[in-house]
């Protein structure tokens, strides 16, 4: 018994300097945001917190009336629908084709598929700034070498989405090819050479085999990326910031302008609570037809 007690100190003793780091930086802070998001805490309440506010529910109540919010909903869930599916085919893709037997230097094209993700995102957004430049850029350029007339792509309401989307699958999809080629070779080879003894087609291997296999690694990489797509940021404030038409105006770039332009830091942190239960939902969802699915 003292023996067994012994353990559990001992346990706790090296649980407990990383438990506290937790809890200081990450339990106090949301907890802290959380009930700030029931008051009206502004610039003038970080000079004196006592002239912040108890509001209640006034904020919440506020962000489902407020039209910019409705906007940057849908313009969130607009690339998180488009934007995730075609990150995961991308990178299954670019995972199936390192992985092949048929390609050589695996370790070089490795490299090279994952060298966007670890590129600082400011180098990434000129270099994608200049490519759709009207223009200049390289690729109205090519668009007309075909006959086809360029647009401005960061200036058109209706292509600007698309095109922060194509950036973000290119800058992105490495990090969850790695992911794939990890699962894809953790599949046993005996089941490839017996679809092979049976005839199968490589179509059916993969529709029966590969695709069954990489079902845990598809669950994960799919609310990875759904998680990472819904705190959608970094690529308009840069390229649009928001624009044109706050077309490109997501929820975390709202919750900024709110909270670090306005000011409004208690209404900012009741829009953060609302992705978050955004996100807590649809990551719910994907596990419950993962479940059903499995069955």
């Amino acid at each position: 018994m003292n023996k067994h007690r012994r353990k559990i100190s001992a346990a706790y003793f090296f649980l407990a300097p990383a438990m506290i780091t937790i809890f200081i930086f990450f339990l106090l802070p949301v907890l802290a945001a959380f009930l700030m998001s029931f008051t009206d805490f502004d610039i003038y309440s970080l000079g004196n917190i006592s002239l912040a506010q108890f509001v209640g529910f006034r904020n919440y109540i506020e962000i489902f009336r407020d039209s910019l919010f409705w906007i940057a909903l849908k313009n969130t869930f607009y690339f998180v629908i488009v934007g995730g599916p075609l990150s995961i085919v991308v990178s299954l893709g670019a995972a199936l084709l390192i992985n092949s037997k048929l390609i050589k230097f695996k370790g070089l094209f490795r490299l090279i598929y994952f060298t966007p993700v670890v590129t600082t995102l400011v180098a990434v957004s000129i270099l994608w700034r200049f490519i759709y430049h009207p223009r200049f850029g390289i690729l109205n350029y090519v668009l007309s070498l075909i006959g086809i007339h360029g647009v401005d792509w960061l200036g058109d309401p209706h292509w600007a989405m698309p095109a922060i989307i194509l950036m973000a699958v290119w800058k992105n999809f490495g990090y969850n090819m790695i992911i794939f080629i990890a699962g894809l070779q953790n599949i046993p080879e005996d089941l490839y050479e017996a679809a092979d003894i049976e005839g199968a087609s490589a179509w059916r291997q993969f529709k029966d085999i590969t695709l069954p296999m990489l079902a845990p690694t598809t669950l994960f990489v799919g609310i990875i990326t759904m998680i990472g797509y819904f705190q959608l940021f970094a690529e308009p404030y840069v390229m649009t910031q928001g624009g044109p038409l706050n077309s490109t105006l997501s929820i975390v770039l709202y919750m900024y302008q709110e909270g670090f332009r306005w000011w409004n830091m208690g209404y900012s942190a009741a829009l953060a609570f609302i992705l978050f239960f955004i996100i807590l939902v649809v990551s719910l969802i994907q596990l419950r037809l993962q479940r059903e699915s499995s069955v």
